[in-house]
């Protein structure tokens, strides 16, 4: 990566609540957290609770190179909280506590100062679930140089009027495959493959980065009015809780750091892969690690 990069992000910062232990995570702070192992200056937006669970948060991240002047205390709301079960495959689903500290984000001048000198600006869907936190993004994302969508749906916690409204303030778009049907079906698409789909968005939004998920499919990404693809990687799945995070933490340091588009898209799916090999959302993952999976052949 030739350009060096600062990052926000913005929104949930949690614990994952596992049948058998507890780990921090949040979508915002997982993209954060790999962004930062990738050399990226990162600062994350939110707030936890006045509470010895937020104590512990901050603590983590600090350890962890995040910037936290801008991660506020509620004493009146507890620190986040989502129950995660696994499949026997190691598919998550989640149960979201409601409501939490980080549904209670309040907007201020220091943290407009932050985004408006970011290179670029990550948030998703789900913090929009709160007035108070949604009312804080939006006046935020017109600070931005570079505004990032991770859609992370979770019914009910959104409508067709709120995700165009986002897609409007948005550069760069990042779905999963169902989150590409279930948005362009919303907005009229009739299409029934996914990349007549993302081409109906591009459409529809001009201009905009669009990267498409599909699990241990790899991913496809329109840049530049390009198209580039990845087939995936094959490894044995622990968990895939937080892999499409590393992925875009990943795609973002490359392709931001002018990166060729078609290494980014490669590296970001290795990092998922690997990712998902193991437990927990931010294993730890060296460069070297990466590129000896990405070709095992290579010569050192």
């Amino acid at each position: 990566m030739a350009k060096k990069l600062n990052a926000v992000c913005f929104g949930e910062i949690l614990f994952d609540v596992f049948p058998d232990k507890e780990r921090i995570g949040g979508a915002p702070l997982n993209v954060a957290l790999r962004l930062s192992s990738l050399g990226i200056t990162t600062e994350m937006i939110s707030k936890v609770g006045d509470d010895l669970k937020g104590e512990e948060l901050l603590a983590y991240l600090k350890a962890n190179n995040i910037i936290t002047e801008n991660i506020e205390k509620d004493p009146s709301f507890e620190t986040g909280k989502v129950q995660v079960q696994l499949s026997a495959s190691g598919s998550a689903t989640y149960t979201i506590d409601y409501p939490a500290a980080w549904d209670k984000i309040e907007a201020t001048e220091a943290m407009e100062k932050s985004v408006k000198e970011a290179d670029f600006f990550v948030f998703g869907s789900l913090v929009n679930r709160d007035d108070k936190s949604r009312e804080s993004l939006f006046r935020l994302l017109p600070q931005g140089r570079y505004n990032i969508l991770d859609l992370n749906l979770r019914p009910p916690h959104y409508s067709k009027e709120l995700l165009i409204k986002l897609l409007e303030y948005t550069d760069f778009i990042k779905f999963n495959d169902d989150e590409l049907y279930e948005v362009a079906a919303m907005l009229g698409s009739k299409y029934h493959s996914l990349e007549q789909n993302l081409l109906f968005m591009a459409v529809k939004f001009p201009d905009r980065s669009i990267c498409v998920t599909k699990g241990a499919y790899g991913a496809v990404l329109m840049h530049d009015k390009k198209l580039y693809y990845n087939s995936g990687y094959k490894v044995q799945v622990k968990d895939t809780v937080g892999a499409g995070d590393s992925f875009l933490a990943t795609l973002l340091a490359n392709l931001l750091g002018e990166e060729n588009p078609q290494h980014a898209l490669d590296r970001a799916c290795a990092m998922g892969a690997l990712v998902a090999s193991e437990e927990g959302a931010t294993p730890e993952i060296t460069s070297e690690r990466l590129e000896k999976f990405i070709d095992p052949m290579a010569k050192d």
